[in-house]
């Protein structure tokens, strides 16, 4: 039996009952909204922060970025490395890719563009900088030299004992982005070197002009001796860094040479890697395998590797 007094609610009415008791039940969680959403939080009143930003740097407000660009481009790209670290806006300014696409162009112009974007978007994500950072490279901004010594007995006359003499001598070479590269082994220091390792530079100063070539990390190069029978030099290097991107270090794997048919002189001229069979007489060298420091071209005054002999003792390349 039902009251007389008893409430009718109306279907609406009810309906928004519901609703109202289900939002007491359900925990509000708002901040689950903010989600992949950067919010940037309100600065005091007051703070530099709600300052007006106005770049107090000089060289910023009286040159153009337009200019600002046209210079970035026209560096190389290790004083672009260091521009980065001067302030935010260089930095930002330096991520654009267009700086690190040519300098990886032009590194690896061997490869064929084709081959380079290939690699850039299997193994490195599209990223021109992130290729120049972690795919090895020969630098071309300086010359590698590796210091060797041996010792050599000495006699002296009307003595028990005879002397002792450390020999060292240095082998240098300089790459070039066309796959070419010059060599001189000599006794002289870096300093000194340097002037003549170009192409300018005659027979008598004892440099010669070979051709290499870069498989990942793997460097083969090799040049000929002139002279009545001549004599091919070969060697296979493998570059490495002491940080990320330096590359300022080649082992030397292994190290021969052999005498080459007069026969097949001109065909190994134009194709140094390719006529083998025409080698005779190979010797491998086991001495004076001693791995590559890379100098720079600005450093080159300033190496520790100008050092006489007597204080060089403590000297490793690592």
């Amino acid at each position: 039996m039902t009251s007389d007094f008893a409430l009718q609610v109306p279907a609406e009415l009810e309906t928004a009952l519901q609703l109202k008791t289900v939002q007491y039940l359900v925990t509000k969680r708002p901040w689950l909204d903010l989600y992949g959403v950067n919010v940037r939080p309100v600065a005091p009143y007051g703070s530099a922060s709600r300052r007006v930003n106005v770049d107090p740097a000089l060289i910023h407000r009286c040159l153009p970025d337009e200019l600002l660009f046209e210079v970035f481009s026209r560096m190389a790209p290790y004083d672009m490395g260091r521009a980065a670290c001067v302030c935010r806006k260089w930095r930002y300014t330096l991520r654009n890719p267009i700086f690190w696409r040519n300098a990886c162009l032009k590194a690896w112009q061997l490869s064929g563009m084709v081959e380079n974007y290939k690699i850039l978007q299997s193994k490195y994500e599209s990223s021109w900088r992130k290729m120049w950072l972690l795919r090895s490279r020969i630098r071309i901004d300086g010359i590698y030299v590796s210091r060797n010594t041996y010792i050599r007995a000495g006699v002296r006359e009307w003595k028990v004992t005879n002397p002792v003499h450390l020999v060292c001598y240095y082998r240098y070479m300089r790459f070039f982005p066309s796959g070419r590269f010059l060599y001189k082994t000599s006794g002289q220091t870096v300093k000194e070197v340097v002037k003549c390792m170009n192409f300018r530079a005659s027979k008598t100063d004892g440099v010669f002009s070979g051709r290499y070539t870069l498989t990942d990390d793997k460097v083969e190069a090799t040049f000929m001796y002139p002279g009545l029978r001549p004599t091919m030099w070969r060697a296979f290097l493998r570059l490495r860094g002491t940080t990320l991107g330096a590359n300022n270090r080649l082992d030397l794997l292994s190290l021969s040479t052999s005498k080459v048919n007069s026969d097949g002189i001109i065909e190994l001229e134009e194709d140094l890697f390719g006529s083998v069979e025409l080698q005779e007489d190979v010797i491998s060298h086991q001495r004076g395998l001693a791995p590559f420091a890379f100098v720079p071209f600005e450093e080159v005054e300033t190496s520790v590797l100008n050092l006489p002999v007597e204080k060089m003792d403590y000297y490793v390349p690592g």
